[in-house]
């Protein structure tokens, strides 16, 4: 699931040379963790795709998990150099109680929960505004209000444009502490751009494409702003995703990524509505086509909207469409059923209408299924609560098999965290060695010199 993982991978590797250490199995060693270390790896980074909406508008309460369903990543914002703004600031007055209850029923839905820095209205260099001390501010905000990470929207045009650099050094000073505050793997952390600011050679400071070759490995991804920029920017798929227009060069997403920024660090960026941008606009079916044909060639970052509540669990299950088609956020019976007699019956998840004298119906769980077809389970041990998971083991339940999505403990295969995918049902049982996909090799990541 997560980079942290990725560091606990390192070490127990760097613990073979003490024997036995190593042979002892990654689930082992998770078990054992304290609850501490625990809720750490609970709350550091997901993985590609990423799915991110930016709540911005005064609603009532935060949204329940069910009402974001499909997003993994739900961004308050905003939190600005003087404190919490708008939904920031709804979320800090609330109860320490409330808040516990609303991030625990995201953590089970799989949501990470963080703030947005910044915005529109703030001009942090062109302000004067301290890179380290607001970073440490900001920090220790995220930490005081049990948040999962930052997004840096940052929107100082003025400095931006000047060409002098003083934007680009200012945001290179800014990400370098704030990852001393939210260490990479425990923290999220995003940086917002619009998309013009990728353009090469353009940018008197290198834009940026300079920004990521210096603080690029602290930043998890990149929410790109493709809106905002011009009646006809980015509105089709082809100036999207391949070749932007000569107003903005080479910003476009497959552009951007010839140029030196990992592909799956962009994330495509849209209004949720044409009533929540100037222009940029897309209806989410044809969005849906262009991220069809983007994960084609290679692309899998994800999408981020803006903003909720115009933007819901509707909008990005069209989004996401057959690309990452939704997973059931339940075990979503679905019956059968057979009679007795000639006289008819009919029996379905939702309502069931009998008129014979004698029904058997027949219910079994469903999910995200990779496989139509019956899969052999030999080997492959029942899912047990208690243990601890990580991403890619395999584990059998109500005669199916699931493959874990990233770290979990006590997330029922087929259940509301939607952790597991079903590979389908079991042909067979017999006894051969387990079955684990392969996990990605460690990331070591290091802070460069500004």
């Amino acid at each position: 699931m997560v980079h942290l993982y990725l560091a606990l991978a390192a070490a127990i590797a760097a613990f073979a040379c003490f024997g036995e250490v190593a042979s002892v199995p990654l689930e082992e060693m998770l078990r054992g963790l304290t609850p501490k270390a625990r809720n750490v790896l609970k709350r550091a980074t997901p993985v590609a795709p990423y799915f991110v909406v930016y709540s911005d508008a005064y609603v009532s309460t935060e949204p329940t998990a069910s009402d974001i369903s499909g997003f993994n990543v739900f961004a308050l914002s905003f939190l600005e150099s003087y404190g919490a703004a708008d939904q920031a600031q709804e979320w800090a007055a609330l109860t320490a109680s409330q808040r516990s209850s609303i991030l625990s029923e995201y953590q089970a839905a799989g949501i990470s929960l963080i703030v947005s820095l910044f915005g529109s209205t703030e001009t942090p260099t062109s302000s004067g505004y301290d890179p380290i001390g607001t970073a440490n501010t900001m920090a220790a905000w995220v930490i005081q209000y049990g948040l999962q990470g930052v997004d840096v929207d940052y929107e100082d045009f003025a400095a931006f444009n000047g060409g002098t650099g003083s934007a680009e050094q200012w945001l290179g000073n800014f990400t370098t502490q704030l990852r001393t505050q939210l260490p990479q793997g425990q923290y999220i952390l995003t940086h917002a751009p619009v998309a013009p600011w990728f353009t090469p050679n353009r940018w008197g400071g290198g834009g940026y494409l300079w920004i990521n070759s210096v603080v690029g490995n602290m930043i998890d991804w990149y929410n790109v702003q493709y809106y905002n920029q011009g009646t006809t920017e980015y509105t089709t798929c082809d100036g999207l995703l391949y070749t932007s227009s000569t107003t903005w060069p080479q910003s476009a997403l497959f552009q951007i990524a010839n140029n030196g920024v990992s592909l799956d660090k962009l994330v495509i960026g849209k209004p949720a509505t044409s009533a929540q941008a100037s222009n940029g606009y897309m209806d989410p079916s044809l969005l849906a086509s262009c991220v069809s044909s983007a994960h084609a060639a290679g692309w899998n970052a994800g999408v981020m909207v803006w903003e909720y509540p115009y933007a819901a669990a509707s909008w990005i299950a069209t989004v996401r469409g057959n690309t990452w088609p939704m997973s059931s956020t339940t075990a979503t019976p679905t019956s059968t059923s057979t009679t007795t007699t000639s006289t008819s019956t009919t029996t379905t998840s939702t309502s069931t209408t009998t008129t014979s004298t004698s029904t058997t119906t027949t219910t079994t769980p469903t999910g995200t299924s990779t496989s139509t077809s019956g899969t052999s389970c030999a080997g492959v041990a029942a899912w047990t609560t208690g243990v601890a998971y990580t991403g890619g083991a395999q584990v059998t339940y109500s005669g199916y098999l699931w493959t874990a999505k990233w770290w979990t403990e006590n997330d029922t295969p087929g259940g509301a965290a939607g952790v597991w995918v079903n590979d389908g049902a079991c042909t067979s049982t017999a006894t051969a060695p387990p079955k684990h996909r392969a996990l990605p090799a460690p990331i070591v990541t290091h802070a460069p010199a500004l």
